[in-house]
């Protein structure tokens, strides 16, 4: 797994910053779905955990499920309309590098993944080219995985 740097501006000048982890809490409703799904499926090493959440680690990015009962009141989902299509909301991932992004699109269609989103080329020959897949852990949670052929475009407008 390759470390990035993130783009910032600093007295007018971009600057190559070091990204540092981040944290996402988020319900599910089977803890060990999700600790087969996120531990096997996605390959997170699995980090701390009680009778009601799992740690994992996400590409360097610490994740953690906590059990949460189903309620009826949570069906139904959101989505907003990008490139064609219905990106669901809210959704959480990682930005890969291109090989990674591959193997793990690879690894995902071996496990017979259902994709929301079919991996797939997004805004080709724009501004921001993109390569990205939405699929849904057990619990519902939606997840995108993207990566860029050219890093310096994460931002772009």
């Amino acid at each position: 797994m390759k470390s990035f740097q993130k783009l910032s501006q600093r007295n007018g000048c971009r600057a190559m910053t070091p990204l540092t982890p981040f944290h996402v809490a988020f319900p599910v409703d089977d803890l060990e779905a999700a600790r087969h799904f996120y531990g096997t499926v996605l390959g997170c090493p699995e980090g701390r955990s009680d009778t009601a959440w799992i740690d994992f680690d996400l590409f360097g990015h610490q994740i953690v499920a906590h059990f949460k009962v189903k309620s009826p009141e949570a069906e139904g989902t959101f989505s907003n309309p990008v490139d064609g299509h219905d990106v669901p909301v809210p959704h959480f991932g990682v930005i890969l590098d291109m090989r990674d992004w591959e193997a793990l699109a690879e690894r995902l269609t071996a496990a017979g993944t259902k994709f929301v989103i079919e991996p797939y080329v997004r805004f080709k020959g724009q501004t921001g080219e993109q390569a990205t897949m939405f699929f849904l852990d057990p619990a519902g949670n939606a997840l995108e995985f993207k990566a860029f052929a050219d890093m310096s475009q994460l931002f772009a407008h």
